[in-house]
């Protein structure tokens, strides 16, 4: 009992301190807190033995809906840490036993479990040795019941025998249910545990060709496939002591002889079908390639929807995964289809065996009476359960091999070396906090390759504790690989890196986890209100909050999608400074940011609350490089100067030519806003300062108070889409973006069954499968009579005769059979291709705001886990339902043909199962339920860890996500747990019911008098009976097996029916095929909201940009610029108003219509994983001479080109393998490429220097020059020679005018604007 309580986790004591903190853990410790302690961890011996102990959670399933703070928490052996620092122990042991190969995961899960599997190895033992216990003494009770009596009461005797043994097995079997959940759950959280370690660790090199796609994949299919095999995994060992013990009865009824027969047909089947398990593994690991290549590209498609949809590219991606998915429904089919053939085999084996055993016996001549046939008949029928599961268990296994396969080989992947960066060291230079020696690095690690030069080499340089370094250079010098190698993220080839310290790290391209705004800053440290404000007020966010719907407890949604670029930046930087780290990281972390708000991060964090701490930080604005102590300049990796801004200003090198860019787009947009005098000059920029003083600012990005419009509706401001931040009059929403997921309540719906049922043909196979599968039953039990009776003395049958009818009956339940396998396979297959197709085309087909506010955790839930249950379980858990119900019913049925007074025992005991079922189904459906949700949070959590796992060693949290994941594993596995005790209580006491009812019909036969049956038809009964407490409690089990898969079902529905944007093409209005052939854009009293309940965001906006014109459009968060460009992409629809280009209503045409004949390059460049060539051009639609050059124009062609593969130059995932100013650059190309009519810009530059951004404007404006170009920039330099500029404020049009006028009135908007931009470079001379 020491060693059960020891397993179980029965009163043992585990981790009591917590182990994390801060705002992002208390709300899932709150929850742990919420739950009731553990009822099984403080459950006795009794209330263990009969699951009473789950009694509390049943009747408050019974009162009320369950949520997950209603499930009692796990025993503390079975805690996700505990755990896992038992298997990490093991697992590290075995990895230094032999340091050249990864140890097997199967084996490192034995050794950490073993007590369990010894556990549940002897509990199995026991149910099988008292399952065979029934054949054994069928033919003494057959034989009394013909009136053989060899000793007083031998009937009561033998059936004392046969229900003692019925209990054992009963109680055994639940017992060791009880302990495969608890193993599952173990392993499971130890496996996807370890998995979302290796994600953290890996290295540059194996994310290039190990996507998020398919690091989700295999927490979501491969862990499960591991788990599906522990299931079986004593069946590998039991089938052959069944077997033993089978061979054994049969010996002793029928002989040595017959015996060897029946060993051999065995074996024969099995080896027969062994060439169709190798063939199911070669598919198997076809369908798991095909199934990965789908993840991948759905998981890129659904982070980057919104480009697909601006650019009128989603037909084109879905018809990608479509031809994807017709690849691996493929492989599903031929898997499937060979399973069903293996099925076949072994379904009908027991009956080839029969066949053989009785038609040995008759060819020896050993006599059969009915007590031997029956008993050899019933052992038949207890192996035909392990023989007809074996193609499922060769099914399994194949599975999981392939599956322990790929996870070994991606824990084989190479991972950042823990000793890349020193900490701490020589105590000679304790003031210095980075030192780097002699550092080569490289993202490919790969220096013998011509074409692929390290990304740095000859890296020397040391920072003393508390300068500000300054990193500058052109795109694709090595910059951002410069922090990199300080952060120890590129593999370091040659030489030695130390940091001093702890450090933080801002990425260039914002990462920002679901979460509250709050909990983003904070990340993980306590709270300390003193700390956090002066952090909000260092990163101008006060405004920002007040602003928001609910402060600082705003819910951010995924990406950061509700926030604008410039909120996003300041809200990471805001993390940093939190951190109170030692060194700084910071890249180009004032890209995003106008310049008012640029100048206030440079006075207020760079050298107000950094000031004594170490920076390092990459620009591409000029003006941030005065307060630095040390400028570093690149070029192609390598650090060409170093020194002060003045004295590298004297060397006249690659930084002149840097700062010369700089001058020459002020000198440029000087010259464009030169005034008459100097003294006007001078009174704008006085009366610019006045306004500042006054509590006046700029235009720019940030939320400020200049001269704000009030309105009588008080509509002001919008939520975001891209750009546009969450303003104050989404108050009146009082709602968060991200909505809880949609759940089910109460039973499934019946139309839910009935949908899946009939979507394949209405449902006209189903009769088809259900009478096959009656057949095929009711030629079991009539060929177990028919033998039974032919051997009788009453009987009057020649052997030959009676073998013949056997065989006969045996090949038309096979017949029956073969039609049901066809009929289910088939309609299986299609039902989930059908339910795939039509979830796929309607997430496509929604509209922006439902990926909006849906993280694609809950998307890549449904595509992968719950089409796996589709494709996979829900065809076999409907099968095994109907088996068993018919199986049951044919028992009673038989049951009843010897008497029909067991009916009246049987309506009591069917109520009571009933009333049990009933109770019991409340709970075990909302457990069911709330698993399937808590999955969605487990795959986000994956997903944003692995986006952000240069973020999170860059601040060191790797242990505290590690934590973090673990108590996302534990919410999981508790619900898991207990929903397997729910079922588990529900199957005891309806075997005890049937127990029960079993008694009773053996004591029945065994008083009644000799004669009143037939002895024959009372042992057929007797030998099926055997079998039915089995029968009902898997009847019981797969009820809820298929209750709970069919969830899959409701939640794959739920976004079957989506919200659809309009059409794509309307085929009565499409434009003519050289529309828009100006480009002129007419918006009309344009009204705009986001939903029907927020208030508009553009109030009439009326305004007209000529056909030709370059526009830019200003105005501060909030002002509308990105709606009105959402608006314009129909991303929006209008509430009134309209908007038409040459004279064409946009709203009548389709949305394919509209975006392809416009172009875009968004702040957020987007890449897709492949090939360069692909990015360029999704469609295929140019030749390689146009796409060079594009690429040329855009300054690519050259680095392309040196890279030796050309336009098959690899991409990876997100673009990562590329500069966020190269990938800037590649949209560029795209635009280049298509050369529409119209281009809107939205901050496409803001991640170059001033160089390129001078090369790409000179671009533009040649190759451009008869289009409309309407851009979106906070450097002012870009738009300040448009023709018109267009100034936004609370989404109505302030200022419309040419710069020239606009600029001659000194008090404009756009006047101040300038004149901030033109000033803070100047200002900043004096930091």
């Amino acid at each position: 009992m020491a060693m059960l309580e020891e397993e179980f986790g029965v009163k043992q004591s585990g981790l009591q301190e917590p182990l994390l903190d801060g705002e992002e853990e208390e709300r899932i410790n709150g929850e742990l807190e919420k739950k009731p302690a553990s009822l099984f961890a403080s459950a006795g011996i009794l209330s263990l033995a009969t699951y009473s102990w789950i009694n509390p959670l049943l009747a408050l399933g019974w009162r009320k809906q369950l949520v997950i703070e209603d499930v009692p928490g796990l025993a503390p052996g079975d805690q996700g840490r505990a755990l896992f620092r038992s298997f990490d122990g093991v697992w590290e042991g075995l990895k230094g036993e032999n340091l050249e190969q990864t140890p097997s995961i199967a084996w490192a899960l034995v050794k950490t479990f073993w007590v369990s599997v010894v556990l549940m190895g002897a509990l199995f033992t026991v149910t099988v040795f008292a399952n065979f216990v029934g054949p054994y003494l069928l033919d003494d009770l057959v034989e009394f019941l013909h009136g053989r009596r060899r000793y007083h009461r031998e009937g009561y005797v033998l059936v004392s025998c046969f229900i003692s043994a019925s209990l054992v097995a009963n109680l055994t079997q639940s017992y060791y249910s009880l302990a495969m959940y608890q193993f599952n759950c173990r392993v499971r959280t130890c496996l996807t545990a370890i998995i979302y370690r290796k994600s953290l660790r890996l290295s540059s090199i194996s994310r290039q060709h190990r996507t998020t796609g398919e690091i989700i994949n295999y927490v979501a299919v491969d862990v499960e496939r591991v788990i599906s095999l522990s299931w079986w995994v004593h069946d590998l060992w039991i089938l052959p002591l069944q077997i033993v013990l089978a061979l054994a009865i049969l010996y002793k009824n029928v002989g040595l002889g017959a015996a060897v027969a029946a060993f051999v047909a065995t074996i024969a089947t099995l080896l027969f079908n062994s060439p169709l398990v190798a063939l199911e593994g070669r598919f198997q690991k076809q369908l798991m390639g095909a199934k990965d290549a789908r993840m991948k590209t759905t998981s890129e498609c659904l982070r980057n929807m919104r480009i697909l949809k601006l650019q009128a590219w989603e037909s084109e991606f879905l018809s990608q995964i479509e031809k994807l998915r017709a690849s691996e429904y493929e492989c599903l089919f031929k898997r499937m289809y060979t399973v069903a053939a293996s099925t076949l085999i072994l379904w009908t084996s027991p009956t080839i065996v029969a066949i053989t055993t009785f038609g040995t016996c008759i060819w020896l001549g050993v006599p059969l009476s009915p007590g031997r046939v029956l008993s050899s008949i019933a052992t038949f029928a207890i192996l035909r359960q392990p023989l007809q599961f074996f193609p499922e268990l060769a099914s399994l296994l194949v599975d999981a091999r392939v599956s322990l396969h790929r996870l070994r080989l991606f824990l084989q992947e190479p991972e950042l070396p823990a000793d890349a960066v020193e900490n701490g060291g020589d105590c000679e230079l304790q003031d210095i906090a980075i030192e780097v020696q002699n550092g080569v690095f490289s993202w490919t690690a790969d220096v013998c390759d011509e074409h692929l030069p390290p990304t740095l080499r000859n890296v020397n340089l040391r920072v003393r504790k508390g300068a500000h370094v300054a990193v500058c250079g052109q795109v694709g010098s090595g910059k951002s690989a410069l922090l990199a190698c300080m952060l120890g993220e590129i593999p370091k080839l040659e030489g030695k890196v130390r940091v001093e310290g702890q450090t933080a790290y801002v990425a260039q391209t914002p990462w920002i986890q679901s979460g509250t705004f709050k909990e983003n800053i904070c990340f993980g440290r306590s709270m300390d209100e003193e700390l956090y404000e002066k952090v909000l007020q260092a990163c101008d966010l006060k405004r920002d909050i007040a602003l928001f719907p609910f402060g600082d407890e705003t819910g951010i949604g995924e990406k950061g999608i509700n926030l604008s670029g410039g909120q996003k930046q300041r809200v990471q930087l805001a993390r940093a400074l939190y951190q109170e780290a030692d060194v700084y990281f910071l890249d180009d972390p004032f890209s995003a940011v106008d310049a008012h708000t640029g100048s206030h991060l440079l006075k207020e964090c760079m050298m107000g609350f950094l000031a004594s701490k170490t920076v390092i930080y990459v620009t591409h604005q000029m003006e941030s490089l005065y307060s630095a102590d040390h400028i570093l300049v690149l070029r192609d990796g390598v650090i060409i100067q170093a020194g002060k801004y003045h004295d590298l200003l004297q060397t006249g090198t690659e930084f002149s030519t840097l700062v010369t860019a700089h001058n020459k787009a002020l000198d440029d947009m000087q010259m464009n806003a030169s005034m008459n005098n100097d003294e006007l000059g001078y009174q704008q920029d006085d009366h610019f300062r006045r306004s500042v003083s006054n509590g006046g600012s700029h235009l720019g990005d940030e939320m400020t108070r200049i001269e704000t419009h009030e309105f009588q509706n008080g509509d002001t401001a919008p939520i975001n889409c891209d750009e546009v931040a969450v303003m104050a009059s989404e108050k009146l929403l009082m709602q968060q973006l991200v909505k809880d997921e949609e759940k089910g309540t109460g039973n499934v719906p019946y139309h839910v069954y009935w949908t899946y049922s009939t979507v394949v043909a209405g449902g006209a196979f189903i009769p088809v499968y259900i009478l096959s599968q009656m057949a095929f039953q009711a030629s079991q039990i009539f060929s177990s009579y028919w033998m039974a009776w032919g051997t009788s003395s009453a009987a009057q049958v020649s052997m030959n005769k009676l073998i013949s009818v056997y065989s006969l009956l045996g090949a038309s339940g096979a017949v029956f059979l073969l039609l049901k396998t066809i009929t289910l396979s088939m309609t299986g297959l299609k039902a989930g291709q059908k339910y795939f197709t039509k979830m796929l085309r309607s997430v496509f087909r929604a509209p922006m705001s439902f990926f909006d506010s849906t993280p694609s955790g809950r998307i890549i839930s449904r595509m992968s886990a719950d089409q796996e249950t589709l494709d996979m379980l829900m065809p076999f858990s409907l099968n095994n339902f109907v088996n068993d119900l018919i199986v049951v019913m044919g028992i009673l049925a038989l049951m009843s043909q010897i008497t029909s007074h067991i009916l009246l025992l049987v309506l009591p005991i069917a109520g009571g199962c009933i009333l049990f079922q009933r109770y019991n189904i409340a709970t075990a459906r909302e457990l069911a339920r709330i698993g399937r949700h808590l999955k969605a949070p487990i795959i986000n959590h994956y997903a944003e860890s692995i986006a952000g796992a240069a973020t999170i060693r860059g601040f060191h949290q790797e242990e505290r996500f590690m934590d973090l994941n673990l108590d996302h594993l534990d919410r999981f596995a508790t619900v898991f747990f207990h929903r397997g005790c729910v079922r588990e209580w529900l199957t005891m006491r309806m075997e005890m019911l049937t127990v029960i009812g079993y008694a009773f019909f053996l004591i029945f036969l065994i008083t009644i008098p000799q004669g009143y049956v037939s002895p024959s038809l009372a042992g057929v009964a007797i030998t099926y009976a055997i079998n039915f407490g089995t029968a009902l409690g898997s009847l019981v089990l797969n009820v809820g097996a298929l209750e709970t898969n069919v969830i899959a079902v409701e939640r794959i529905l739920q976004y079957c029916t989506l919200p659809s944007e309009p059409p794509l093409v309307i085929e009565n209005a499409r434009p003519a095929r050289t529309w828009p052939s100006q480009g002129t854009i007419q918006i009309r009293n344009l009204q705009v909201r986001y939903n029907a309940h927020s208030p508009l965001v553009l109030h009439g906006l009326s305004c007209t940009f000529n056909g030709g014109e370059k526009v830019g459009i200003v105005g501060r968060t909030g002002s509308g610029k990105s709606t009105l460009i959402q608006a314009l992409f129909r991303v929006v629809e209008p509430v009134g108003g309209s908007i038409e280009i040459d004279k064409l209503d946009i709203s009548t045409i389709g949305l394919h219509d509209l975006r392809s004949n416009l172009s875009i390059i968004p702040q957020d460049p987007t890449l897709f994983e492949g090939s360069m060539r692909i990015n360029l051009d999704p469609l295929g639609k140019y030749s390689d001479a146009e796409i060079w050059k594009a690429l040329d124009k855009c300054q690519l062609g050259d680095i392309i080109r040196g890279t030796g593969k050309k336009l098959e130059t690899s991409v990876s995932e997100n673009g990562e393998n590329w500069s966020v100013g190269q990938r800037q650059l590649v949209c560029l190309g795209r635009a280049l490429l298509k050369q529409t009519r119209i281009l809107v810009l939205d901050e496409a530059t803001a991640s170059v220097d001033s160089a390129t951004d001078a090369l790409i404007q000179e671009t533009l404006r040649s190759e451009f020059s008869t289009c409309t170009v309407i851009t979106i920039a906070h450097r002012i330099p870009t738009i300040v020679d448009s023709d018109k500029v267009l100034v936004l404020d609370n989404g109505r049009v302030v200022e419309h005018n040419s710069p020239a006028v606009l600029l001659q009135d000194q008090s404009s908007y756009f006047s101040k604007l300038v004149m901030e931009y033109s000033t803070q470079f100047t200002e900043n001379k004096t930091f």
